[in-house]
């Protein structure tokens, strides 16, 4: 009987990133991350995986398939490890000024290996519009 790792050099990469984004997450010395987001198929067991790295490890997480599944009014469709899809949930907790100082906002991004970069950086592009509102409504509160 013989055993081989038969997982791709791709895979191993993106889950050892993630591993590090929960060690910088959990790193007194460093402010933690708002949450990580995985970008991929719903239907890629790989990329189902690189979510349950972060939610095994207690760091906030989201599994997305496409950009659009974060909506202009800062809600997030997302599927759970269980593979649900679930909706409705506030992606850009907003935060108070500490010191006159707005907190920055701190994401881990990775991505399933057959990801196309443009769906990751359509997901990024719907992010930092969504961060850009909430700093202006926060200036104005």
């Amino acid at each position: 009987y013989y055993e081989f790792d038969t997982i791709c050099d791709a895979t191993q990469v993106r889950q050892d990133a993630v591993d590090a984004l929960c060690d910088l997450h959990d790193d007194p010395n460093m402010p933690d991350l708002d949450f990580i987001l995985v970008v991929g198929g719903f239907d890629s067991s790989n990329t189902a995986h690189l979510l349950e790295i972060p939610q095994m490890r207690g760091v906030r997480s989201y599994h997305i398939n496409e950009a659009s599944c974060i909506g202009a009014d800062n809600t997030i469709r997302h599927r759970t490890i269980s593979g649900e899809i679930v909706g409705g949930e506030t992606l850009l907790i907003h935060e108070e000024f500490s010191g006159g100082v707005q907190h920055k906002l701190r994401i881990g991004v990775t991505s399933g290996a057959s990801t196309p970069d443009k769906e990751v950086q359509d997901a990024l592009g719907q992010i930092m519009i969504l961060n850009k509102l909430r700093s202006c409504i926060s200036v104005q509160s």
